[in-house]
């Protein structure tokens, strides 16, 4: 196996937990509470880059602008959600590529019937087993020995079964995934299962509301996970919070009786790195001496 940052950061058993961003802003935010990776949820892009729900609405092209967007903004990896790859192998080989050029470390890639769903909605249908390590292998062999981290997800436990599911996790290691993802198992009974019996680094997706009971980052790597999503959380929150100040600022005319739910002027201009800009403006004015 490849040395990659995402893999570095679960070595030894650490256990890790990696927020959803969906712009550079909520990046900038990962970083400045010190998390040291970072995922690009397809949900929250498709919600704030096109209003829709994740339904296969948003393109592979618009996907891959916002993942470099994002990327370009961080020092620290960020791990993207690649959907089902957007088509067959050679299609994955081509989002793998674009993705490391973008600055990506790494994709989750699942085995959903296309248009995919959220993992939580219902109505899911994943495609044969063996079209879906077809393209698991497409992306190993599109990594090339890079600093790529592929994540194997597969939505069979409510489209099939859990041993369904597992089986293709293993499928997935053995075709050179280096982790498992089986979304949505709905009881504590299904992450034992899951943690004991899906090849190692698994992943953890935990969705405020959704159909997997959120656990705490301890009790989740007491069953087995390393890897711990919060896809969602940051792009509720500050749905809420605009939904709060706009309707403060609806019927009262003013943010006054809103200011605490607001970062204030040099709060946010400390996160966008004003001053950095302000120092550079001032290397880049005046006379140049010499020449």
């Amino acid at each position: 196996m490849i040395s990659t940052r995402a893999g570095q950061l679960l070595s030894n058993g650490s256990v890790v937990v990696m927020p959803g961003v969906y712009d550079t802003l909520s990046t900038l935010i990962i970083r400045q509470t010190g998390f040291p990776i970072g995922f690009v949820s397809g949900y929250s892009v498709a919600a704030s880059a096109i209003g829709e729900p994740d339904f296969g609405l948003l393109t592979q092209t618009e996907m891959l602008e916002r993942s470099r967007q994002i990327c370009g903004c961080i020092d620290i990896p960020v791990i993207v959600d690649a959907d089902t790859g957007y088509g067959n192998p050679l299609n994955v080989m081509r989002t793998v590529d674009d993705l490391i050029r973008a600055g990506a470390a790494g994709c989750f890639l699942e085995d959903q019937v296309w248009p995919k769903k959220c993992g939580h909605m219902r109505g899911k249908k994943v495609i044969d087993r063996d079209e879906y390590l077809h393209k698991i292998r497409s992306a190993f062999e599109a990594r090339d020995g890079r600093d790529f981290f592929i994540v194997a997800r597969t939505d069979a436990l409510a489209a099939v079964g859990m041993d369904e599911a597992l089986a293709r996790m293993d499928g997935a290691q053995a075709a050179g995934a280096d982790a498992s993802f089986v979304e949505a198992p709905g009881t504590g009974d299904h992450m034992a299962e899951i943690g004991r019996r899906a090849p190692k680094p698994i992943v953890a997706n935990m969705i405020e509301g959704g159909k997997t009971p959120v656990m705490a980052r301890d009790e989740l790597g007491a069953l087995g996970f390393q890897l711990i999503v919060y896809p969602l959380c940051g792009l509720f929150a500050a749905a809420r919070a605009m939904r709060s100040v706009y309707g403060t600022l609806h019927a009262d005319q003013t943010t006054l009786n809103g200011l605490d739910h607001m970062l204030q002027f040099d709060e946010f201009n400390d996160l966008i790195g004003v001053d950095r800009r302000y120092a550079d403006t001032e290397r880049f004015s005046g006379p140049i001496s010499g020449g």
